[in-house]
């Protein structure tokens, strides 16, 4: 059977992020029935290293399509400066008459959305819509666009973001401490200055039989400055951002994840640590409401709500059966999101496209 030709167009896999964990598990689980290029229209570089990156990005893109290499062009896309960049690459494709699958991964495209000037938003409807199908991650971003963009039915759908499941998994049942941890971008969105600042209010015998780690890029600096000022470098330990096995062990070691955003897509620091069998503290924001379910395999608390995340704090550091049982139901949650299961469906909204060419 002949390969399905894919131009994947994306981050580079040298950057760091949710977006690039997804490209790197479809390049490095993809069936035997695809065959996957992968093209960065974003490096870690400069501002004019950025510019000569995405100018190569679409003499290639041009080339391949010229010369009839590829069946589907697949674009990874942002907001801000990716949702203007990856609607110049949607256009040159359209034109060249090569369907684009669309793959939205923005956390905050709404508030991007909402500001700009109404003739950008009507070219942005217009681009995006020129995609064969448009990717989201949840139930809640399909509504935003259809409402939004005007999608067709049949044109937009819902992938959630892919989780390798690892095959064991500690039993956790003799921690003298519960290790708190947070992974992800250090900043405001993510909610990191109320993590810290709502384990600071911890009584002080809750401090001494907990801790937290916090390991991540952005705001390190920041991060690191407000715990010295609170007098909690022996319970706080700011991490630079980990690579994949460096994660893992993190997260092998931990007991409760904690991810208190303000804006999301589908997070994947999440679902990986719900694959590890770990209880959550997050936000009904974005497509979380779709995967945690409260009290059953996680708590949810309201974004920005110190007292709400300094209560799902306690009851974890106090109920080591109620840490238990929440993170045994978030392991079993995500099977559901297996990166197996995911290439699957993405193989098939592949075929999808070439059969309605």
């Amino acid at each position: 059977m002949q390969k399905i030709k894919i131009l994947m167009l994306g981050e580079s896999l040298e950057r760091q992020g949710g977006i690039v964990s997804v490209q790197k598990l479809i390049l490095k689980l993809a069936p035997s029935q695809i065959l996957i290029s992968h093209v960065p229209t974003l490096p870690n570089a400069s501002t004019l290293g950025k510019v000569l990156v995405f100018c190569r990005a679409l003499v290639i893109l041009c080339w391949r399509l010229l010369q009839k290499e590829v069946d589907i062009v697949h674009i990874h896309v942002s907001d801000r400066g990716s949702a203007f960049r990856q609607g110049i690459t949607t256009m040159v494709a359209w034109l060249l008459q090569r369907p684009v699958i669309l793959h939205a991964h923005s956390p905050d495209f709404h508030l991007f959305y909402s500001h700009l000037p109404h003739i950008i938003k009507a070219a942005l409807r217009w681009t995006f819509c020129r995609s064969a199908r448009f990717i989201v991650l949840s139930d809640s971003w399909k509504n935003f666009y259809m409402d939004n963009f005007g999608f067709k039915a049949d044109q937009i759908v819902v992938l959630p973001n892919p989780v390798k499941i690892p095959g064991e998994i500690p039993q956790r049942i003799s921690s003298k401490k519960v290790k708190f941890l947070f992974l992800g971008r250090i900043g405001e969105r993510k909610g990191v200055f109320d993590l810290i600042e709502a384990f600071s209010t911890l009584l002080e015998q809750e401090k001494h039989s907990s801790e937290l780690i916090i390991a991540g890029d952005g705001e390190v600096e920041k991060a690191r400055n407000i715990v010295k000022n609170l007098q909690l470098e022996r319970y706080i330990n700011i991490l630079n951002w980990v690579n994949e096995e460096q994660r893992d062990a993190l997260l092998e070691k931990a007991d409760v994840f904690v991810l208190p955003s303000y804006n999301e897509g589908m997070p994947m620091a999440l679902l990986e640590a719900m694959s590890w069998g770990l209880p959550v503290i997050t936000t009904p924001v974005g497509g979380i409401p779709e995967v945690v379910i409260p009290n059953h395999n996680g708590l949810l608390v309201k974004p920005g709500c110190i007292q709400d995340l300094l209560s799902a704090m306690q009851s974890l550091i106090i109920d080591r059966e109620l840490r238990r049982r929440l993170g045994e139901n978030a392991r079993k949650s995500v099977k559901l999101f297996d990166a197996k299961n995911y290439l699957a469906s993405l193989l098939d909204i592949y075929r999808s496209v070439l059969v309605s060419k």
